[in-house]
C-alpha cells in the first residue's frame, strides 16, 4: 500500500510540474511573440527543447518554433528547414495525443507554412494534413480562434479549384464572433473583400483595423497590421 502512494504521489508530482513549466514556458512564449522579441524567443525554443515532455510542452515548443520563423528568420532555406523541424516533432506524437487541441492546431499550422516551400503535389498533400489537423482542433476547441483564421487563408489564398470565398468569410467572421479584440481577423477579411471585389466591405474592415487596438498578445502584429490597413486603404478607388 505504501509503495502504491508513493508511485502515485511520484506521478502527481510529475504531472503538476509539466503543468507548472507549461504555465511559465507559455507566459514567456506569449510576451516574446507578443513583442516579436527574437531573442527572447530563442531562449524560450531552446528552453522548450530541453523539455518536450509532454504533448502540450511538444506543442508550444512547435508553435515557438514556427512563430520565430516566421517574423524573425528571413533566409528563405533557414525558415523552411524551421517549419520542416516544428513538423516532425509534432508527426511523432500526433497520433498518440489525437485529443491534444493544441497539438494539432500547432502541427497543422506548421503545414500550413511548410507547404509554400514545396512543389505542387507535395504541397496538396500537406494541405489535406493542414485541413485534418486545424478542423480537429477547432473540433477540440470552438474557441480556438487563430484555428479559424487560418482556414479563412487557406480558403482565400489557395488556387482554384481549391479555394472557396464563402467559406473563407464564415471562418473569418467566426474568428472575429470568438475573439473580437483580434486585428488581423479584419484585417484579413478585409483582404478577402478586396480580393472579391467589394470595395466597400474591404473599406469598412480596414477602418475598423485603424481604430483598434492591438491584442495584448499580438501587439506588434496588430501595429503592423494597422499600417498595411493605411496602406490598403489608399489604393481602394
Amino acid at each position: 500500500m505504501k509503495r502504491v502512494l508513493v508511485i502515485m504521489f511520484v506521478l502527481f508530482l510529475s504531472v503538476w510540474a509539466a503543468a507548472g513549466n507549461f504555465s511559465e514556458y507559455y507566459s514567456r512564449f506569449i510576451a516574446a511573440n507578443s513583442m516579436q522579441d527574437a531573442q527572447a524567443m530563442k531562449e524560450v525554443v531552446a528552453l522548450l527543447q530541453a523539455d518536450t515532455s509532454n504533448a502540450s510542452l511538444t506543442a508550444l515548443y512547435i508553435n515557438a518554433v514556427t512563430e520565430y520563423a516566421n517574423w524573425a528568420v528571413k533566409d528563405e532555406k533557414e525558415r523552411e528547414k524551421l517549419y520542416q523541424q516544428a513538423v516532425d516533432y509534432g508527426k511523432k506524437i500526433i497520433k498518440d495525443n489525437k485529443d491534444n487541441w493544441y497539438l494539432s492546431y500547432t502541427l497543422g499550422a506548421a503545414y500550413g507554412r511548410l507547404a509554400q516551400f514545396k512543389g505542387i503535389v507535395s504541397s496538396l498533400f500537406m494541405l489535406g494534413d493542414f485541413d485534418a489537423n486545424i478542423k480537429k482542433s477547432i473540433e477540440l476547441n470552438p474557441s480556438n480562434y487563430l484555428g479559424y483564421v487560418a482556414l479563412g487563408m487557406r480558403y482565400r489564398d489557395v488556387p482554384w479549384p481549391m479555394n472557396d470565398m464563402k467559406k473563407s468569410e464564415e471562418n473569418f467572421k467566426k474568428a472575429i464572433e470568438k475573439e473580437p479584440l483580434y486585428v488581423n481577423a479584419y484585417l484579413e477579411l478585409g483582404m478577402l473583400y478586396l480580393k472579391t471585389n467589394k470595395k466597400e466591405l474591404a473599406r469598412e474592415m480596414f477602418n475598423k483595423v485603424i481604430s483598434m487596438q492591438p491584442h495584448p498578445e499580438w501587439k506588434k502584429q496588430g501595429e503592423e497590421a494597422k499600417k498595411l490597413a493605411e496602406d490598403e486603404l489608399k489604393k481602394i478607388k
